[in-house]
């Protein structure tokens, strides 16, 4: 009898992190099914042979097992086990370890996040933690970097206004771009400001520049020689694939990452990263073994497993979270207490 799984959607980058886990679940005979929020504007966004769910009555039927978030929220009235597999790498950024009383397991990437969200689990005692890796990043790991005919740097600023680099860099970028000896990439965040998205757009007038809407960035970071960000989920994704990155005032800049402060120093640093140093590229071979040091492709299955082995323990009783949950069913619109 094939066991029934969920996907709970808000936001486009959902797609890329959990598509692995429905792979992994089809090639053993199991059943997935996606609940993307009406809010969301992207209820159109699946693939051939992917079946979503349209209403709560239609999740409560298919009746799953597990519901697996890459958000920070998921409708506790929904069945099986809540299961966070994170939205990005960047455990840098304010809430990264906020427990919100929604989740029975978190599922984390390596030893830099295990051992903090380790300590929460010990100190509320209501949830499990076990490290899997990320899913996101199980297509990427086999690959053949490809010889750019000039370099290719991607830029994927993040969209917090307190961090983020769009409005400070865009002359420098606006330079690169026109300079014709780089192929500029932009990627935006899908909560990135509209004003911001508009500053940029003239740009696509070069013929070096473009600005990339697909939903997955892990693709753009393979094709680049160069990432451009500031604190972000792009830089450790971009350094756990080898790639040199440059950071505008990152929040904690480690020492993978060449860090510059002001905009003037972006050109030395870009010069810095395409020709990388041997220490360079030892501390990001070092920082990988923290973030997330699984290079095999399999942390799907180990999510998989992970969710097995709390469904047979059985969930513990998470607090009432009064209000967050009345937030979930107005956003959804379901004022049911069950």
């Amino acid at each position: 009898m094939p066991k029934h799984y969920l996907f709970y959607v808000e936001q486009p980058y959902s797609f890329a992190i959990l598509r692995p886990i429905q792979a992994a679940l089809n090639a053993r005979g199991d059943k997935a099914c996606w609940f993307i929020t009406k809010k969301s504007g992207i209820t159109n966004s699946l693939l051939e042979g992917e079946q979503q769910l349209h209403t709560i009555e239609d999740v409560k039927d298919f009746n799953p097992c597990a519901v697996f978030v890459p958000g920070n929220v998921v409708p506790d009235f929904f069945p099986g086990v809540k299961v966070q597999v994170f939205h990005g790498l960047e455990y840098k950024k304010k809430g990264h370890f906020a427990i919100r009383g929604f989740f029975d397991l978190y599922c984390t990437h390596g030893p830099l996040t295990t051992e903090p969200f380790t300590r929460l689990a010990e100190k509320h005692g209501y949830f499990r933690v076990i490290e899997t890796g990320w899913p996101k990043l199980d297509p990427y790991f086999d690959y053949q970097k490809q010889q750019n005919i000039k370099p290719v740097i991607l830029y994927a600023p993040t969209f917090s206004p307190n961090l983020s680099s769009l409005e400070i860099l865009f002359e420098q970028i606006k330079t690169l771009a026109s300079s014709g000896d780089y192929a500029i990439k932009l990627k935006f965040h899908p909560k990135t400001k509209q004003q911001w998205q508009q500053l940029y757009q003239p740009l696509t007038e070069l013929e070096h520049f473009e600005i990339c809407q697909s939903d997955n960035l892990m693709p753009l970071i393979q094709h680049a020689d160069v990432v451009i960000s500031d604190t972000s989920s792009a830089v450790d994704e971009s350094l756990l694939l080898g790639k040199p990155v440059i950071t505008f005032n990152n929040a904690q800049p480690q020492d993978a990452l060449i860090n510059i402060t002001k905009p003037e120093q972006l050109i030395n640093a870009l010069e810095q990263a395409l020709s990388l140093s041997d220490e360079q590229q030892l501390k990001i071979n070092e920082y990988i073994t923290q973030v997330h040091p699984f290079t095999d492709g399999n942390s799907a299955q180990r999510v998989l497993a992970a969710t097995a082995q709390v469904i047979e323990a059985g969930v513990m009783q998470k607090p009432l979270n009064l209000l967050r949950r009345y937030k979930i069913r107005k956003a959804l619109s379901y004022m049911k207490l069950k």
